[in-house]
């Protein structure tokens, strides 16, 4: 799946990849936390860690693992599933926890929780759900910073009722061999978390907002030629969003 993901992300766009995990963090429980700025960028995400030498693991809503094929398939490849709001999310939250202390892969979590709403595309609030889980399990947090994604596939809707809310991502994928986007990926240095603890009130806050503006640290270098907002335009993107972590 990684090999077609590498050919699908080259014929799409270029990648740089720029950092990388230390190999003390390799072949052990670490957690990656990303910005989330469009459909097309876990691909991407997957390519640059496969170029990197590492195979990901990612926490998704249940809808994708329920998909005819697709759902299958990822499942089959170990990836996590939450199902924000509903009754089994705090056995969910228990059994990722277990899972991310015992895995010998990274696992990925966006911490925003959705696509950036942002009119800057800059991450957005987000949960602490990621900071819960990376003191609850004992791991250590790599940051991740992306940028460029957002351009080859457009955002689209909320919600897929029919094949006419596919039209627009088939038309911008379709064309994005074309245009070829240039694909940004930064690997930044583990998050120091340790003055914080999984049962201390207000620490997982205080870890989230770490977690975040590092998140945001590793972006500012992407895109220092767009520092306010996309060059890209995406006319089904929502804009109602607000970034707190913005420089």
């Amino acid at each position: 799946m990684l090999a077609l993901d590498d050919g699908l992300v080259a014929l799409t766009g270029r990648l740089r990849v720029t950092g990388t995990v230390p190999a003390t963090l390799r072949d052990r429980p670490v957690l990656f936390a990303a910005n989330h700025i469009g459909v097309f960028d876990a691909f991407v995400l997957m390519a640059a860690c496969r170029r990197i030498g590492l195979a990901p693991r990612f926490m998704l809503a249940g809808g994708l693992l329920d998909a005819p094929v697709l759902g299958a398939a990822l499942r089959a490849s170990g990836h996590l599933r939450v199902d924000r709001g509903s009754a089994s999310a705090v056995t969910q939250f228990a059994e990722a926890a277990e899972a991310l202390r015992t895995a010998r892969s990274p696992i990925v979590v966006y911490p925003e929780g959705r696509i950036s709403h942002d009119p800057g595309l800059w991450p957005e609030r987000g949960k602490t759900g990621a900071a819960r889980l990376a003191l609850s399990a004992g791991v250590p947090v790599v940051p991740i910073s992306q940028w460029g994604a957002h351009e080859a596939v457009y955002w689209g809707t909320e919600t897929v009722r029919g094949a006419a809310d596919l039209v627009p991502l088939a038309r911008s994928g379709l064309t994005s061999p074309l245009r070829r986007p240039t694909f940004r990926v930064h690997f930044g240095e583990p998050v120091d978390l340790s003055a914080y603890g999984a049962g201390r009130p207000g620490d997982a806050v205080k870890a989230h907002a770490a977690i975040m503006r590092a998140i945001t640290a590793g972006l500012v270098p992407l895109r220092r030629d767009e520092p306010d907002r996309p060059r890209f335009h995406d006319p089904t993107r929502p804009t109602d969003g607000h970034s707190p972590w913005r420089p």
